[in-house]
């Protein structure tokens, strides 16, 4: 299956404004990519790009007064499969885990770990350790969540989507990395395209969407806790701590977001 992914945003800027951009797919599936995602502007401007410390890619720009235009179109190849299921994928002990996945277990600007500790173990530390427990997390999360784009807060961590029981698909995967983590389980958020193929209409407006992946049985799983179930056609952007890790733009000075368009389907 091939699928065309793509973008554009238009801001308008008062001034030139230095910009980082997390918006090229993930380098672990560049092996997948038909035509490359390739970042264009308007008007043109220099576009250095480097990697995080996360391995995700990056690009910087400064973009000039007025109307400024982001853009990209590409294509990408996919098994067409769901998200792979592992449910017999073991839980490790803290001190058997890897290095490189010791800071996915601590707390982080959006997932409040020391608030939510003594929470997350009332309600999951009944539950088997490993995939069953971060599927219950999952199980619990969906159905805790209302769903409610018109509510969207940038600032909503974990905790306060516990509390308030509402959010979008980023809230849902901080309350439950928070969760994991508090858990002793490694988990990380992620961004990206996700189709909508396989799924019965109607259809929601395209957007970035954000899940988690959590380190189970010496590998990373994905789960989902906003659709709870495994879908098809996930194309990973980036991975970090948080979405503060992996904001699609970061703008260091005034800005307004004029359009906001995102598209991934399966190509014709």
């Amino acid at each position: 299956m091939q699928i065309a992914i793509g973008y554009e945003l238009i801001y308008q800027l008062p001034q030139a404004t230095p910009m980082l951009l997390v918006l090229n797919v993930h380098h672990s599936r560049v092996a997948d990519i038909i035509v490359p995602d390739i970042l264009t502007t308007t008007p043109q401007v220099p576009v250095t790009t480097y990697r995080d410390g996360f391995g995700n890619w990056c690009s910087r720009l400064v973009a000039p007064a007025g109307r400024f235009r982001l853009a990209s179109a590409g294509t990408v190849w996919d098994s067409g499969l769901p998200d792979p299921q592992h449910p017999n994928a073991q839980q490790h002990e803290v001190q058997d885990l890897p290095v490189e996945t010791l800071e996915f277990l601590l707390g982080s600007r959006y997932c409040e770990t020391d608030e939510l500790t003594e929470t997350a173990w009332a309600l999951f530390g009944h539950t088997p350790p490993g995939w069953a427990r971060v599927q219950a997390v999952c199980d619990f999360v969906h159905k805790h969540i209302k769903f409610d784009y018109m509510q969207a807060r940038a600032t909503r961590t974990a905790a306060q989507a516990f509390r308030e029981r509402v959010g979008v698909c980023r809230d849902y995967a901080h309350l439950a990395v928070a969760f994991c983590r508090c858990l002793n389980i490694p988990a990380r958020y992620c961004t990206g395209y996700l189709s909508d193929i396989g799924e019965p209409p109607p259809y929601t407006p395209g957007d970035f969407a954000g899940w988690f992946e959590a380190y189970l049985g010496g590998a990373w799983h994905t789960f989902d806790p906003r659709n709870n179930k495994p879908r098809q056609g996930r194309v990973l952007i980036a991975y970090g701590r948080d979405a503060m890790d992996v904001a699609i733009t970061h703008t260091f000075g005034p800005n307004t977001l004029e359009s906001f368009t995102v598209w991934t389907h399966e190509a014709i």
